[in-house]
């Protein structure tokens, strides 16, 4: 697997009124994103709604994500919830042409790290495609286990979406010191929700990649804020934080889910219908949709003089 680099693109899954993929809108969505520049693509993961995702509906998504990147960049797919699927939808994968895998947790049971491994073997055997161990909810493994799966000949890396520095820390000096010296790459990501917001504290700890679902529809605000961090200028960081990303933060607490259909309204205020989220999530309310709107021209009016 090539290394990964820059801000990564977590695309969502648009729906047509009728309740279908609408796999022509999702084309378009890639477009615009791509022409961003991400460093890569990861689709049909959690901002792509992979939870409600059939096995047919899967492969269309992850076979337009391919199609439309067209090498351009790696395109990596979600995978996970019972193991039957997640070894499925793995194989569902690579047919359609994927690069990659991101493991998202196994479905609701709170399983000890050892089973995570386990789990995590019998997925990584269903394909030849490199994976991406996610650690979070009920998915959460200690140092020994997480350098067992990275010396995985497939997996490559681990995406922390659990926020828990301490454990961090240790899982990433732990696996740093088991592979060092071997030809192996292996790297860390960021994957908390609105990942921007935790970036300093994940980069003190040399995790400098993260998922950032803000470029979804506003690809120049999180780009912007990317360049903020790697010229490390405090100063704009914190603006763009208080500016645009705590207010965004604040309003995606106030209902459960809202880290995904925010977002899904975010690329509808930006001028493309991806249409609705599927249940068990909701869109959201029209306070909040106006809420959102407030803070995006918050965050494009921050960008734009922080580019002039």
């Amino acid at each position: 697997m090539h290394p990964f680099a820059g801000v990564l693109f977590f695309p969502v899954t648009p729906f047509t009124a009728g309740g279908a993929v609408d796999t022509e809108t999702l084309a378009e969505h890639l477009r615009r994103g791509l022409a961003a520049g991400p460093g890569g693509v990861f689709a049909a993961c959690g901002t792509g709604e992979f939870h409600a995702l059939d096995v047919a509906e899967y492969r269309q998504v992850v076979r337009t994500a391919v199609e439309v990147a067209g090498g351009a960049v790696p395109v990596f797919a979600g995978t996970g919830g019972p193991l039957p699927m997640a070894r499925e939808f793995a194989r569902a994968a690579a047919g359609a042409g994927a690069d990659g895998l991101l493991l998202m947790p196994p479905y609701l049971v709170a399983a000890p790290p050892a089973g995570l491994v386990a789990y995590t073997r019998a997925v990584v055997q269903a394909s030849e495609l490199p994976l991406i161990a996610y650690q979070r909810g009920n998915a959460v493994f200690d140092p020994e286990t997480a350098v067992e799966i990275a010396r995985m000949p497939q997996v490559a890396g681990l995406k922390d979406g659990l926020g828990d520095i301490d454990l961090l820390s240790r899982i990433v000096t732990a696996v740093r010191r088991a592979l060092d010296g071997g030809s192996k790459p292996f790297q860390f990501f960021n994957g908390m929700p609105t990942a921007e917001v935790s970036v300093p504290a994940y980069r003190g700890l040399g995790v400098d990649l993260y998922s950032s679902a803000v470029f979804c529809f506003a690809p120049e605000i999180s780009l912007a804020f990317y360049d903020a961090v790697t010229k490390q200028d405090a100063a704009l960081v914190d603006r763009f934080l208080g500016e645009f990303y705590h207010p965004l933060v604040a309003l995606r607490n106030q209902v459960p889910g809202y880290a995904v259909s925010l977002i899904k309204a975010g690329v509808r205020l930006r001028g493309l219908d991806a249409g609705g989220v599927r249940p068990p999530l909701v869109d959201p309310a029209p306070e909040h949709v106006a809420e959102l709107r407030r803070i995006i021209d918050a965050g494009l009016a921050l960008t734009e003089e922080a580019s002039g």
